[in-house]
């Protein structure tokens, strides 16, 4: 269900184009890591996969289990609370163990959170967190980079500033882009296996930023 609200609400939001390497695919039992710059990019990527004919389990902050319609959804479908900074953290990889042994890919966010800048630019992703490539060891499955640019210009900056920007983006459907990499094995130790992941989101991200002409000046780590 989450796939397919995100497909039918967020073409109401913005124009929405998807690319692909040459033979990308999402094989099934895949890890799709993605940058994470807005509220909105989840429901962007998720919209964007399912034109792939992919439908991901999610990992997402375990607050939004509050929210009262989401939260009984998000349990229904079996995706994955990421309690930050909490001893249950580590749970989480647990979850997306049994989720990709079940044969489904995870969506996951390796940056743990979305840039404080208020503008709504694009920039190149932050520095991904260990839990990525300690789930790729753990579980030998493929990692499948995803870039997406755009979402800033939907929700960005305070939160009045994001409310107007959600509330004005049917009137103005910003164009957003999404590209999906090819599959590729980590290799290494935990550290360079994150670099590898990192840098392997990064060129995504540059390829969808490229198709909406957004300046090469933001592209710094």
């Amino acid at each position: 269900m989450l796939s397919r609200l995100a497909q039918l609400l967020v073409p109401t939001f913005g124009r929405v184009r998807v690319t692909t390497e040459p033979g990308a695919r999402v094989p099934p039992g895949s890890v799709i890591v993605a940058n994470h710059t807005s509220l909105a990019d989840p429901a962007v990527v998720l919209a964007a996969l399912r034109r792939c004919g992919v439908e991901p389990v999610v990992m997402a902050a375990a607050g939004l289990w509050r929210a009262p319609v989401l939260g009984r959804v998000l349990v229904r479908e079996g995706h994955i609370p990421v309690h930050r900074g909490h001893r249950r953290a580590a749970e989480a990889l647990d979850h997306a163990a049994c989720a990709l042994a079940d044969g489904r890919s995870v969506l996951m966010y390796a940056e743990g959170g979305i840039p404080s800048r208020r503008d709504a630019a694009e920039a190149a992703p932050l520095a991904f967190r260990s839990g990525l490539a300690r789930l790729v060891t753990r579980t030998g499955a493929p990692l499948v980079p995803v870039g997406q640019a755009g979402a800033r210009r939907i929700t960005s900056g305070g939160t009045a500033k994001q409310v107007a920007g959600l509330v004005t983006a049917p009137l103005r459907r910003p164009r957003l882009h999404v590209h999906v990499g090819r599959p590729l094995e980590l290799t290494g130790d935990t550290a360079a296996r994150t670099l590898q992941a990192h840098a392997a989101v990064t060129d995504a991200w540059r390829t969808a930023a490229a198709r909406l002409g957004e300046p090469a000046a933001y592209d710094a780590a």
